[in-house]
């Protein structure tokens, strides 16, 4: 397998980190650099017509959005490693229903802010504080249904970590570590004792330290 991508992409990290999970070392990281545009390269367009990272190739099969690309894997190697579905259909289900929460619901605020605080200023702009204060407000009002869910269980999908726990881990480091604007997450209880906990998995920290 290959993954082509930067281990500072936030969609990159979410496939080596299911990939971690899973114990998986057959696969190889093909550095795909944004700053030079090598995602818009008419090589790396034939892969992803929307020249975007990651993308997978396992075999024939070439494979792009992130989301897609850890599910195909916690599916491939589904007998190895941390069991990312749960192990019924049931707990399956409700992997997929947080895994639709963390894409529609959670990620739309939390990569503006990541966008706006982390990677404006690397770029030498300033971020624009509109959008920051909006999107804040706004997951912490996510947030509080987080709270009161997580009051009731220890992982997003019941008492066992899965895919849609580890699909938030990306952004929120860089918010919590990176930005220092974590506030949202360590000011709930729950919340932030889910996050404690999903941040410190070995397989995490292994691919946080890329």
């Amino acid at each position: 397998m290959k993954v082509y991508g930067m281990p500072y992409s936030t969609c990159t990290v979410r496939v080596l980190t299911t990939l971690a999970e899973k114990d998986e070392e057959g696969y190889e990281i093909v550095p795909i650099d944004l700053q030079v545009g090598a995602h818009k390269s008419p090589e790396f367009l034939k892969l992803q017509p929307f020249g975007a990272i990651p993308v997978l190739q396992d075999g024939n099969l070439t494979l792009f959005e992130s989301r897609a690309i850890a599910r195909y894997i916690a599916e491939k190697f589904e007998g190895k490693g941390t069991a990312l579905f749960g192990k019924t259909v049931e707990e399956r289900a409700l992997v997929n229903q947080w895994l639709e929460v963390e894409s529609h619901s959670f990620n739309p605020l939390i990569e503006p802010l990541v966008v706006q605080l982390v990677f404006a200023p690397m770029r030498g702009k300033e971020p624009v504080e509109s959008v920051v204060k909006d999107h804040t407000y706004r997951l912490e009002k996510l947030l509080d249904i987080y709270e009161a869910h997580l009051s009731e269980n220890k992982y997003l999908a019941g008492d066992f970590f899965s895919l849609a726990d580890l699909s938030h881990i990306p952004y929120t480091f860089y918010l919590i570590n990176v930005a220092k604007k974590g506030a949202a997450f360590t000011s709930r209880k729950h919340v932030n004792a889910w996050w404690e906990d999903i941040s410190s998995r070995p397989a995490w920290k292994k691919v946080a330290a890329l």
